[in-house]
């Protein structure tokens, strides 16, 4: 898949595309994507960063960064992506002049959005327009009761089965390997502590299972009360991986929330919480 920052940075070719922010590439978005590989083009995206509500001074929490996205458009078969920098000279742009500036400088003929889709300065363009402007429009129904909000909805509350389902894969959370307290290497279970992005989506407090490297993972959320902690940790222990995981970018999926985080009387009532937390990782099914 070629990514690129502008249509001249594309290799020419007859385009169908799709635009919108893709964030979490949900089963709503596949059915978008699957729309436009069925074109018979050469499949594109047309997506932004950041995202415009970021940009416009709202707090959006991601449910993917950036990097992940791309991963996941790739493996939805897309063939390229422009990326374009969401700032106020696009934010000031007619339908007519992004059309001029994207779509047919990168050689778009047809274009596949949800209905609903709205784009340029004020929501002001639509599929209507476009089709006058001479694209061929294909729309695609709304997938009830599926969209990103929904996800974040379900993610805050810990429902990590749920927002499986609407995502299609398991829920995810992501970050680079640092240091922590290494408290879990003297209890026995070495933990990879993880600088989740400011702005990505941490789903609620709690223990959870899941994997990573293809490993079954302990994932901890939380402050660590057992410690009388207060900053967020996200932790993962990779059930029988041995290896330096510093500086790396680990990508968790989340299977099940198997409990909430707790005090407990002592250590080793914690020990034995975390030997039966990592016995349900062994048992835990993944979610399609």
């Amino acid at each position: 898949m070629i990514v690129a920052g502008t249509p001249a940075e594309l290799p020419p070719a007859r385009r169908a595309a799709t635009i919108g922010t893709f964030d979490g590439v949900h089963l709503g978005h596949r059915r978008v994507l699957d729309a436009v590989r069925a074109a018979g083009l050469r499949s594109t995206v047309i997506t932004f960063d950041p995202h415009p509500r970021t940009f416009r001074g709202n707090r959006v929490e991601l449910l993917a960064t950036p990097e992940r996205r791309l991963e996941l458009l790739a493996d939805a078969g897309i063939d390229d992506v422009l990326v374009l920098t969401f700032d106020a000279d696009l934010a000031g742009l007619t339908p007519e002049a992004f059309v001029d500036s994207f779509l047919r400088p990168a050689g778009v003929e047809v274009v596949v959005e949800g209905e609903g889709f709205r784009f340029g300065h004020g929501r002001a363009g639509d599929l209507d327009l476009l089709a006058r402007l001479g694209f061929d429009v294909r729309r695609v129904p709304l997938a009830e009761s599926i969209s990103s909000s929904h996800v974040r909805r379900l993610l805050a509350a810990g429902d990590v089965a749920a927002a499986a389902a609407l995502l299609g894969r398991p829920a995810e959370v992501s970050g680079a390997v640092v240091l922590g307290d290494q408290r879990g290497g003297t209890l026995g279970f070495p933990t990879a502590n993880l600088a989740v992005p400011s702005d990505l989506l941490v789903p609620k407090h709690g223990i959870y299972a899941g994997s990573a490297l293809g490993h079954r993972a302990a994932v901890s959320i939380g402050t660590n009360p057992h410690y009388g902690g207060t900053e967020r940790r996200v932790e993962a222990y990779l059930l029988d991986y041995e290896g330096d995981l510093y500086g790396q970018r680990l990508v968790v999926e989340l299977w099940e929330r198997l409990r909430d985080e707790a005090a407990f009387a002592s250590e080793a009532e914690l020990v034995g919480a975390i030997g039966e937390d990592v016995r349900r990782t062994r048992a835990a099914r993944r979610p399609a």
